[in-house]
């Protein structure tokens, strides 16, 4: 993972990218509950969103420019009593996962929340989706509950842990 490094990302320079990880995982897995892919204005409206609260979208650079990985974090619940608590979301470009991106690109999330003031951090994650569990479960994320079948996928129901960390 030599010469890679940790960026802010922008709309106009990571959009497109962006755009083309999460499109990759709506289709081909359950990393995301959603059927449809994005538009590139739709991404345009999540930088947007983002920068209202005051949260990042920070990403994972290759030498060449490349953005092979991107998380962000955002709001766990709308109720003021919960403004110390996030919830994440990690992306890693396919052909780049098992390779030690994910861990550069969550230790960025984990410190920049830290710096800001968080004090738990959240992560849902399909229950079937081994890998990112034991990701998180190696970066002290532990099971705090499974929400059984509120997810409905590839013509399956899909049930969701919640993993939670104390920053």
């Amino acid at each position: 993972m030599s010469e890679h490094r940790i960026v802010n990302c922008t709309f106009e320079k990571h959009g497109e990218e962006i755009l083309s990880i999460l499109n990759e995982v709506i289709v081909s897995s359950t990393a995301i509950y959603d059927y449809e892919q994005r538009t590139i204005a739709d991404i345009a409206k999540w930088f947007q969103s983002k920068k209202e609260g005051g949260f990042p979208v920070l990403g994972l650079e290759a030498a060449s420019g490349e953005l092979v990985a991107f998380a962000s974090y955002g709001s766990f619940r709308n109720w003021p009593a919960y403004k110390f608590t996030i919830e994440h979301s990690i992306y890693v470009k396919k052909g780049y996962r098992g390779f030690g991106f994910g861990d550069a690109i969550l230790s960025s999330v984990v410190d920049d929340a830290r710096k800001n003031g968080f004090h738990a951090l959240i992560g849902g994650i399909d229950i079937e989706n081994t890998a990112s569990i034991k990701f998180h479960e190696k970066h002290g994320f532990v099971n705090k509950g499974t929400l059984k079948e509120v997810g409905y996928k590839f013509n399956r129901w899909l049930d969701l842990g919640l993993y939670q960390l104390i920053l």
